[in-house]
Parts: structure tokens; C-alpha cells; sequence
């Protein structure tokens, strides 16, 4: 069997450059070398929160920023979940062959659960590794770019294609999680990037935008720039965020700022992730609203065809 590769991401704001260095990235290395899916996970949103928000706004938005960075909607099958009934279908059977108290101890599910905006964790929270299995197996996806915290859930997609294929006979390949060199950027804040808490960049920012999240970045007040990640994290990431842009050490660039303090060292973070998202933001005005519907008119089709296939072949499987 062909290796498959399945990814995605929820619709819940605007990709930032700690999406990008961490896995988009990689992503678009990938559609040259396997078949890809790429999931837009509208119903995925509710999991955590009471109502999904914007969604069809956002799903336009994420959908452009694939296609800024160069995700290729001829090569890749890019869908959304809500569009797929076959997928979802899916769940009933997984669930049949996990346990409740196997999906308690998840430890992904249990820090989702302590960081809920909800008023009451739902049901669909408990049952979100299981909806997960559903959608890497619903395409036969062998190959799943995850981050470390991720790995529960594919673990949980292991066991339910085993477990399928020992009760009902070989439908399912056992998916491998690709855990790729995906460095740590950290919100311009100190903390972890996080689209929601207004300290990362986007990559559909503008150029002043840009300036001012980066003129707002904390530092400290030695005037003297090195890199220590330990004791200057502030700028230390901003090191780091030039670095990734220019494809440059972040110990070269400040040896090369000296004595020149943080405003000479905002300056030229500022220049570098304007240079790097240029091209980005000049791909992304090519696309019309009529672009984005096609794309996911053609990519829904696809998915749910080969959706159509599967669903069959397990209801064959179990006897219906």
C-alpha cells in the first residue's frame, strides 16, 4: 500500500508563523513526495468551545493562507468535515471498540479539557480522539505530521485500526505519526503563540501590522544582544523568529547587532519577516472568493468519494 499522508487544521482564526515554521511548512515538502489530505476541521471546533464563531469566514481565511504558502489544490485534496457525512459515519463503529476508560486517560484530552472555554466539557470532547481516528482512516492515511502533544491521538487511531482488523478482518493500515524538526517559536509575549491570545504574527498580517506587534515584543534592557534562551528569552525569540526568516543562526545575528540594543534588533526582525511573508501575502491577493469555493467544491467532492469507499468496504467488513 501507498503511503497517505493526513493533516488539517480547525477553522478558529488566522495561521501565524508558529503554524508555518512548525508544520505548514513541511506540509507543502510533503505534497511532492505523497497524496494529501488536508482537513479543514470546522466540526472539530465545538469540541472546546459553546458555539463555533465565524466559521465560514474563517474556513475562507484558512483555506487562503494554504494556498499563500503554496499548498497545491491539484495536488492536494484539501475538504472540510461538515462536508463529509460518510467520515463522521465513521465514528459510531470506532467507538464501539474503544472504552470509557480508555478515552479518559488520554492525556491530550485531559489538557484540552483543563484549557475548555466551555461552561460543561461535552461528550464530543471525550469522543474527539476517536472523531480523529475517523478522519485519518476514512482515507486509509498511513502517515500523520503531528507535534509531540498530538501523539495520544494517533496512538488512539492505532488501536482502533487494530482493533477493527481483528474483529472484522484487514480494512485499516496502521497509521505512523512524523514528528519532523518542528522548532519552538513562542508568542511575542513570552508565551506560547497562540492565535487567540493576540502575541503572534499572522501570515495574512500586513507590513504595519507587522512593525507594531514586533515593537510591542518584550525584551529587557541590556543593551548588548546575545543569544540566551535561558536567561533573555524575549530576545532570544526574537533571534530566533529573524533566523527562521532569513535562514540564518540566530547566535550569527547577534553577533552582527552588537551593542546595537533592542531597537536595532526589532528592526531587523521587522525587515526579516516582512521580506519572508511578501511573496505570501502577494500569492494570497491572486485568490478570488470564487477560487476558494471551487477549491473546496472539488476537494469535498474528492474526499467524499473516497469516503463513499471506505464506509462501504467497513460496512462490509462488519456484516451490514
Amino acid at each position: 500500500m501507498n503511503d497517505v499522508v493526513l493533516t488539517g487544521d480547525r477553522p478558529t482564526g488566522p495561521l501565524h508563523l508558529g503554524h508555518y515554521f512548525g508544520s505548514l511548512a513541511n506540509r507543502v515538502r510533503l505534497q511532492d513526495a505523497y497524496p494529501m489530505y488536508v482537513l479543514i476541521a470546522d466540526y472539530q471546533v465545538i469540541t472546546d468551545r459553546d458555539t463555533p464563531g465565524e466559521i465560514r469566514r474563517h474556513t475562507t481565511e484558512l483555506l487562503l493562507d494554504y494556498l499563500a504558502i503554496g499548498i497545491d489544490p491539484a495536488r492536494v485534496t484539501i475538504f472540510q468535515h461538515s462536508a463529509i457525512p460518510e467520515l463522521n459515519q465513521l465514528l459510531l463503529p470506532f467507538l464501539s471498540l474503544v472504552s470509557v476508560a480508555e478515552l479518559r486517560r488520554n492525556p491530550t484530552v485531559k489538557d484540552e479539557i483543563a484549557h475548555s472555554s466551555q461552561r460543561a466539557v461535552s461528550g464530543l470532547m471525550f469522543t474527539y480522539p476517536v472523531h480523529q481516528a475517523a478522519d485519518i482512516l476514512f482515507c486509509k492515511g498511513t502517515l500523520v505530521p503531528v507535534g509531540r502533544d498530538q501523539l495520544p491521538h494517533v496512538e488512539v487511531t492505532r488501536l482502533v485500526a487494530r482493533r477493527f482488523n481483528e474483529r472484522y478482518g484487514e480494512v485499516f493500515p496502521l497509521p505512523e505519526a512524523m514528528m519532523g524538526e518542528q522548532p519552538l517559536l513562542k508568542g511575542l509575549d513570552g508565551g506560547k503563540m497562540s492565535k487567540s491570545r493576540g502575541n503572534a504574527i499572522a501570515l495574512s498580517a500586513t507590513e504595519d501590522e507587522t512593525a507594531v506587534l514586533i515593537r510591542k515584543a518584550r525584551t529587557d534592557s541590556e543593551r548588548l544582544i546575545t543569544f540566551d534562551e535561558e536567561h533573555r528569552p524575549g530576545v532570544a525569540n526574537l533571534l530566533t523568529l529573524a533566523g527562521l526568516c532569513l535562514g540564518r543562526p540566530p547566535r550569527e545575528l547577534a553577533d552582527e547587532i552588537g551593542d546595537g540594543g533592542a531597537a536595532t534588533l526589532k528592526r531587523l526582525t521587522t525587515e526579516a519577516v516582512n521580506e519572508f511573508l511578501r511573496p505570501i501575502r502577494k500569492r494570497r491577493a491572486e485568490f478570488t472568493a470564487a477560487d476558494v469555493q471551487r477549491i473546496l467544491t472539488e476537494g469535498n467532492a474528492k474526499a467524499r468519494e473516497r469516503a463513499v469507499l471506505t464506509l462501504d468496504e467497513v460496512r462490509a467488513a462488519m456484516g451490514f
